[in-house]
């Protein structure tokens, strides 16, 4: 992890800022009951796409399993939620769902991430409809294909916010760890990366573990906010929809993640009065921007705020200097 620096002080104070403008806009109404239904989606789908784009981007795996960790987590807060009353059973939930997920990442992640390209993809697809499967088929625990309705609505938009923030630190600490440059040296070229001595299959499964837990995280904000989960909800198309969140913003670039997931959240709120011809436009919308940005809207361009402060201070540092 790196040192509490300017670059993380920066980071934070961003992050402080971000809350209390959201907060004001809400408290004047100008983000209503509705708009807050789409905040809280938009910014549980940063927390799916970003966890996929480590595992995507960086360790270079294209995993079609999000789906099935997305429902660990969700069923964890499900279960857990509906069993211990208040915010604690949230939390359970939770550490619940974080804990399966490692395991179940682990067991998936030591035989697949061996497999590359349309392989692993099968591969991952395939473990995240056994989950499915599993969750209809549990039906003294899960309610079978009913799914768990009255869930207790613990979590608000602040507790989101706060996970997205806690996530994000996470996964972008990891990218620029020296872990995570290990991780990049795979991407870059596998064969290299063994003869310098980089354990492979480690950096893999650990940039897995770490997207699977980020999706379970998200997985139970989400149950604990809508307050009902079924099996139908972590089908293929849920890790198709986070996909194409990374893919439209760039793979590889964590702040496209976060632009794209932000515009085709307001894309598709915007054309919910439109009904299933909504479903034809965004489409044909992600088509024609793939098709004149192929590389994604960012492709793998950062915003480097932290960097930007520490260049302020330099700048500011030679002035006294010279003054």
């Amino acid at each position: 992890m790196q040192r509490f620096h300017k670059k993380n002080i920066a980071w934070a104070l961003l992050a402080i800022v971000g809350y209390l403008v959201l907060y004001l806009l809400i408290q004047a109404r100008v983000i209503n009951a509705y708009y807050e239904i789409t905040l809280v989606t938009i910014m549980i789908n940063i927390i799916y796409a970003v966890g996929l784009n480590l595992i995507l981007g960086v360790a270079g795996q294209f995993s079609l399993g999000h789906a099935g960790f997305i429902a660990i987590g969700a069923y964890g807060g499900a279960i857990l939620g509906t069993m211990v009353p208040g915010m604690a059973g949230m939390y359970l939930g939770m550490l619940a769902g974080v804990a399966v997920s490692i395991i179940v990442a682990l067991l998936v992640g030591i035989p697949t991430l061996r497999l590359k390209g349309d392989y692993l993809a099968i591969a991952t697809l395939g473990v995240a409809e056994i989950i499915r499967v599993a969750l209809i088929n549990m039906q003294g625990i899960t309610n079978g294909a009913a799914g768990i309705n009255g869930i207790p609505l613990s979590t608000t938009w602040t507790i989101v916010y706060v996970f997205l923030v806690l996530t994000t630190i996470l996964i972008l600490n990891y990218a620029y760890s020296s872990a995570g440059r290990a991780t990049y040296a795979v991407l870059q070229d596998e064969i290299a990366a063994e003869s310098m001595g980089v354990n492979v299959t480690k950096y893999k499964i650990i940039a897995f573990i770490l997207g699977a837990v980020t999706a379970s995280i998200g997985g139970t904000l989400s149950a604990t906010y809508i307050g009902v989960v079924t099996p139908s909800d972590f089908t293929f198309t849920k890790s198709i929809d986070i996909l194409i969140i990374v893919v439209f913003g760039g793979i590889g670039s964590f702040t496209g993640s976060f632009v794209a997931a932000i515009l085709l959240g307001l894309v598709n709120m915007i054309l919910q009065p439109y009904g299933q011809i909504r479903m034809i436009i965004y489409a044909v919308a992600l088509v024609l921007i793939m098709v004149f940005r192929p590389g994604g809207l960012l492709g793998t361009k950062e915003f480097r705020f932290g960097s930007l402060v520490e260049k302020f201070f330099k700048k500011k540092g030679k002035k006294e200097e010279s003054a």
